[in-house]
């Protein structure tokens, strides 16, 4: 989308949250790399000063840039936190679920793992490999992996 990006154009991002995944240092060059475009970010419920700091002049304008500045880092790094809080007590919950026999992950689709091993035995690429298995080159080499730690015929039973 950057890329894409032309003087004037406006990117609307729904949440603050769209963006804050990214630990503040990299949200803040995302956010400098669509400005840099000419571009502005609009967040629904953020303060947008923008508008008032482009008609001001002098200290003003600075001051409305400054405060401007300081309201999305803010919300930016408040909205981290609380993705990684909700991250932190969802790994805790898992973990509790885990430990009580009430949670044991999702079900491996043996169909796919067989025909990862096949493809992989048929010198095909990881990433070919992943194109025709329907599924990710992390997928394929997670498990290519376990096939070879497990040798022939006991891949299956592991994973």
């Amino acid at each position: 989308m950057i890329a894409d990006l032309q003087p004037g154009d406006v990117v609307v991002a729904e949440k603050i949250d769209r963006i804050s995944r990214l630990p503040l240092a990299d949200a803040e060059l995302l956010v400098e790399s669509i400005r840099a475009k000419g571009a502005r970010l609009v967040i629904p419920g953020l303060v947008d000063l923008s508008d008032l700091a482009a008609e001001a002049e002098g200290v003003t304008k600075i001051v409305l840039e400054s405060v401007q500045a300081l309201l999305l880092k803010l919300a930016l790094q408040m909205a981290r936190d609380d993705y990684e809080t909700r991250r932190e007590r969802q790994r805790q919950g898992v973990q509790l679920a885990k430990s009580a026999g009430k949670y044991s992950g999702r079900v491996a689709d043996m169909t796919v793992h067989q025909r990862i091993v096949a493809l992989r035995k048929a010198v095909q690429t990881i990433r070919r490999t992943a194109e025709l298995s329907g599924c990710s080159v992390s997928q394929v080499k997670r498990i290519w992996a376990l096939h070879l730690v497990a040798g022939e015929g006991h891949a299956a039973s592991l994973v």
